[in-house]
């Protein structure tokens, strides 16, 4: 688990317009919440912040106006759905030791049996329940060989120490979907050869 430590500012202006000057200086407007304390609104560098979370469940250090520091994880982020910038994160305030419910990214390892089956993710996110400092980036499964009709259930992910699931065990995380055989119509090989001649 990667903790990457930011810099973040109280922020006293609310609204659109002071959200949108504060995308305009490259900066992020983003709300910091948890263990019953008051929300706390921040001002996060855009640049920093969008580093940090292209790594999954990614912790973060908070250095609040150079005066206090807290641990926290994103629990939403906004982007504008057509240039990909954040718009605004959410952070939910975490303490080490505590253990804290998110998402890890399930990734599948091996090649199915031959014939053509296709691999269906039903859960491509695997709820778990971790220590917020030792939350795995993903967790990976085997499919090597699996048949058509197979299915990986949660219960049959092995997790890291201190890690346990916050879904059913008979939740299917990866199922194995037959090939569909491309049928011709009747007639179509018939058609072809009269419209040759």
């Amino acid at each position: 688990m990667s903790e990457v430590k930011i810099s973040a500012v109280t922020r006293t202006e609310f609204g659109k317009g002071a959200a949108r000057r504060i995308r305009r200086d490259n900066k992020v407007p983003g709300v910091l919440y948890g263990h019953g304390s008051d929300p706390l609104h921040l001002t996060l560098p855009g640049h920093d912040l969008l580093l940090a979370l292209r790594t999954p469940n990614v912790l973060i250090s908070l250095d609040i106006d150079g005066k206090t520091s807290e641990l926290a994880i994103p629990k939403s982020v906004q982007r504008d759905a057509i240039k990909g910038f954040l718009e605004h994160v959410d952070l939910q305030l975490v303490k080490r030791g505590e253990k804290v419910s998110v998402e890890i990214p399930v990734h599948t390892e091996g090649e199915l049996a031959p014939g053509g089956n296709l691999l269906e993710h039903v859960l491509n996110a695997l709820p778990v329940e971790a220590e917020a400092t030792h939350i795995p980036e993903s967790v990976s499964v085997s499919v090597e060989g699996l048949e058509a009709g197979a299915s990986v259930l949660a219960k049959d992910i092995t997790l890291p120490n201190g890690v346990t699931l916050a879904v059913e065990e008979d939740a299917v995380v990866l199922q194995v979907l037959a090939a569909q055989a491309e049928e011709a119509p009747e007639g179509a090989g018939e058609e072809a050869a009269e419209a040759a001649e």
